[in-house]
């Protein structure tokens, strides 16, 4: 019935003779006052991420798209681009340096609103906003939890959760490396 067009409805917004979908980019959520998180938006989610009024975008992944740099540059949006390396069996890890880094930009209230981002908004976002989640002291149960809505049943890393379990908010206050 009339469901799924009262949905589009919500969705659409009217600009005289267009109309222009609003669609976020895959995993998207709020993640705290001024943070979002997400995997790599396309061209369908740049009428939605300027809703957000973005200030910067983290991207933490080695990915890039001349398209979202583009608009990135048109819309005054500051890009941050980390190239974080995600945990893979055997030998590649998150680098703490660089989990601290998007640490520090996600905490800088001047780089809000921030959208965090990866490929797909599970595994490396997950890594970062699992680090935050024990800065803001939340139980490992709660976290994984999170995490694992992000990831999906069944794609959890263990090399992530080892890391999370093990990060250490003093490395914030580490100056080198």
């Amino acid at each position: 019935g009339g469901g799924a067009h009262a949905t589009e409805r919500l969705v659409r917004m009217q600009l005289g003779e267009r109309s222009l979908l609003m669609v976020p980019p895959p995993n998207f959520a709020m993640v705290d006052k001024g943070v979002f998180r997400s995997g790599f938006p396309s061209r369908m989610n740049f009428e939605f991420l300027k809703t957000l009024r973005l200030r910067s975008v983290l991207k933490v992944c080695v990915e890039t798209s001349e398209e979202f740099q583009s608009f990135c540059k048109m819309q005054g949006i500051r890009m941050i681009d980390l190239s974080i390396i995600g945990n893979k069996e055997p030998f590649e890890t998150i680098h703490p340096k660089m989990l601290v880094d998007a640490l520090r930009h996600l905490l800088d209230k001047l780089s809000h609103p921030i959208l965090i981002h990866c490929c797909k908004g599970s595994h490396r976002t997950g890594c970062v906003i699992a680090c935050l989640r024990r800065m803001q002291q939340k139980s490992l149960t709660y976290i994984f939890d999170e995490y694992e809505r992000f990831t999906g049943k069944g794609k959890t890393e263990m090399l992530d959760l080892q890391f999370i379990e093990l990060f250490d908010h003093t490395w914030l206050e580490r100056e080198s490396w």
